[in-house]
């Protein structure tokens, strides 16, 4: 059987929440997010799934990818891995996309990126780029041994992952909207890499 990824987005934040572009600051999971972890882990611990006894557990190491991976009931068999990091937004960090744009009109993040070697890049963040390329890293460890696999983590980086598990140019994310504590996973179909299931939150119901 050809691997697959099951992508699991952190729970909400006070962040998250407010649209606050959250790359490394370490922000905890609110009450709501919390619940939302436990109603995720129960629902993979329930048929079809029955806890997922064979797949290999990765987790960035920010504490709300963490913290939702524990309540959920995988802390115990998890790795932490950089590679599952949120995108380093530099200077941009902490900002609301209207802030940005308030100061850089017609910013578009899956475009023009956040501020890297500019005069305005006090604390440089991470291209595009770099954040496929780690992206690319996650596909290739993922498709490397016949057993599917379960990764915590955060929006962008999930769903740049999910644009390169296609085949396409990381901008594609911008395509794939993807809400705190959902379920996806990337599969195949017709031998070629596919979206099986995305965004799924029936579990917060």
């Amino acid at each position: 059987m050809a691997p697959r990824i099951l992508l699991a987005r952190h729970g909400q934040t006070q962040w998250s929440l407010a649209g606050k572009h959250t790359g490394r600051t370490d922000i905890p999971l609110l009450d709501e997010g919390r619940r939302g972890a436990k109603l995720l882990g129960e629902r993979l611990h329930r048929a079809p799934w029955s806890g997922l006894p064979d797949v290999e557990v990765r987790t960035s190491p920010l504490v709300r990818a963490k913290e939702t991976c524990e309540l959920a009931g995988f802390g115990d068999r998890a790795q932490e891995w950089d590679a599952l990091m949120e995108w380093d937004y530099g200077a941009y960090e902490g900002m609301t996309g209207a802030e940005i744009t308030a100061i850089r009109p017609g910013w578009f993040i899956w475009r023009d990126g956040v501020p890297v070697g500019s005069p305005e890049a006090q604390t440089p963040g991470e291209t595009l780029a770099q954040l496929a390329a780690r992206a690319d890293t996650v596909v290739e460890w993922a498709r490397s041994a016949d057993r599917d696999v379960l990764v915590f983590a955060h929006g962008h980086i999930l769903r740049t992952l999910a644009a390169r598990w296609l085949g396409l140019d990381a901008s594609f994310a911008a395509r794939l909207r993807l809400d705190p504590t959902s379920l996806s996973i990337l599969g195949w179909a017709y031998g070629e890499p596919a979206i099986e299931r995305w965004n799924d939150t029936g579990h917060l119901a």
